[in-house]
C-alpha cells in the first residue's frame, strides 16, 4: 500500500485516499478513504482484518486515531467490515453501517454495541455528509457517502473495476474511460441487481453533480469520465435483466 493522496483540501477540509489495498497476488485491491474536517476524522469503509495494519499506517501519517469521529462501513462484504472489532478497539469513534446488517456483526466477534449505529433505508445526514441508499447496487442493504464540501461521492462498490496485476491507476478520465469499462463490465453485469436499481442510483447521483465519483475498488473517476461513467451505467443490463445468461 502506499501512502495515499490528497483528492481534495481547501485548508480545512480534505478528502484523501489512503492507497492500494492489495493483499497479495489473486486476491481483490480495494480503496480506502479519510476525510478530515477541521481536526476529525471520518474513515468510510476501511477495509478487513489482514488490511488493518496498513490502513492504520497510512491513516496517521494524516490524522491521530484519536480523532476520528466516525467510522463508516457501507454494507457487509468482509472486505469492506471484517475489521470493525480492531476498528473499535484503537478509536473512540461510532461505526456506521445499515440497520440491516447490525443483527449480524456478532459473526465478526462484536459483542459491545454501544458505538455502533445502524443506518436507516433512508440513509441520514451526518454533518457534511449525506448518506444516501443505494440499495442492490450490489448489498440489499447499501449506502453511499457525499462530501458536500469536496463534492466527492464515496461510491462503495459501485463503479468497482478489477485491476490486472501490476495495472493500477488512480484516475479514470475521459481518454482511458473506454478501457477502463471492460474491467468494470464483469462485476457490475453479475453482482448489480438490475437496471431499474441502476437508474434510481443514476439519478439521485446526477442530481448531486459530484465532481468525483471515488469507488472501493478500481479508479477514481474524475471531470468528464463522471458523466460518462453514469451513462455507462444507466444503460447496462444486468442482475435479473440477464438471468438466463447468468442460469445457464
Amino acid at each position: 500500500m502506499e501512502n495515499g493522496e490528497i483528492l481534495y483540501d481547501d485548508g480545512k477540509h480534505k478528502f484523501i485516499w489512503l492507497g492500494w489495498g492489495r493483499l497479495e497476488t489473486g486476491l481483490i485491491q480495494t480503496n480506502q478513504y479519510l476525510i478530515i474536517d477541521g481536526n476529525k476524522g471520518v474513515l468510510l469503509d476501511p477495509g478487513g482484518i489482514h488490511i488493518f495494519p496498513k490502513v492504520v499506517a497510512n491513516v496517521t501519517k494524516y490524522i491521530d486515531l484519536d480523532d476520528i469521529d466516525v467510522i463508516f462501513f457501507s454494507h457487509q462484504d468482509p472486505d469492506v467490515s471484517s475489521g470493525i472489532p480492531m476498528w473499535l478497539s484503537v478509536t473512540n469513534a461510532n461505526v456506521y453501517i445499515s440497520d440491516l446488517w447490525v443483527r449480524f456483526l456478532p459473526h465478526f466477534g462484536i459483542t459491545d454495541f454501544s458505538r455502533i449505529k445502524g443506518i436507516p433505508d433512508g440513509g441520514q445526514r451526518l454533518g457534511d455528509l449525506e448518506v444516501i441508499p443505494a440499495h442492490f447496487m450490489h448489498s440489499p442493504g447499501n449506502h453511499i457517502v457525499f462530501d458536500s464540501k469536496s463534492k466527492i461521492l464515496f461510491n462503495a462498490d459501485i463503479g468497482a473495476a478489477v485491476f490486472n496485476e501490476g495495472g493500477e491507476y488512480l484516475f479514470v478520465d475521459k481518454d482511458n474511460f473506454n478501457a477502463h469499462t471492460a474491467l468494470m463490465e464483469g462485476f457490475h453485469k453479475r453482482y448489480i441487481a438490475s437496471s431499474n436499481a441502476c437508474r434510481y442510483y443514476v439519478n439521485k447521483v446526477r442530481s448531486l453533480s459530484p465532481k468525483m465519483i471515488a469507488p472501493q475498488h478500481g479508479g477514481v473517476f474524475r471531470d468528464e469520465a463522471v458523466e460518462m461513467f453514469l451513462n455507462w451505467l444507466g444503460n447496462l443490463k444486468c442482475g435479473t435483466d440477464i438471468i438466463d445468461e447468468l442460469s445457464r
